[in-house]
C-alpha cells in the first residue's frame, strides 16, 4: 500500500513538473473610445454592470446602450480591464 501511495505522489510530481506554465494575458486600461476608437473623455462615461466605461464624445454613450454586450466582447479579446464603478468598490 505504502508502495502505491509513493508512485502515486512521484507521478502527481512528476505530471506538476512538465507542465506548461501558465501565460498571464497582460491587463491594459481603456485609453479609447469604443464607439469611434478615440481617445477617452473621463468626463464622458457609462457605468454598466458594476464597470465604468469612458468615450470620446457625448453622441457615443447612446450608440453603447444599443449593444453594450458587443463592446463589453471586444474589451475582452482586447486585454482591456475596465474600471469598476465607485458603487461596486464598496
Amino acid at each position: 500500500m505504502k508502495t502505491l501511495l509513493l508512485v502515486g505522489v512521484v507521478l502527481a510530481s512528476a505530471t506538476m513538473a512538465f507542465a506548461e506554465p501558465a501565460v498571464a494575458v497582460p491587463v491594459k486600461s481603456q485609453t479609447t473610445c469604443p464607439i469611434m476608437g478615440e481617445a477617452v473623455n473621463h468626463k464622458i462615461f457609462v457605468d454598466y454592470q458594476g464597470q465604468r466605461i469612458y468615450f470620446c464624445c457625448n453622441g457615443c454613450p447612446a450608440a453603447f446602450k444599443k449593444d453594450p454586450e458587443k463592446y463589453l466582447k471586444k474589451f475582452k479579446e482586447q486585454g482591456i480591464a475596465l474600471e469598476k464603478t465607485p458603487a461596486a468598490g464598496k
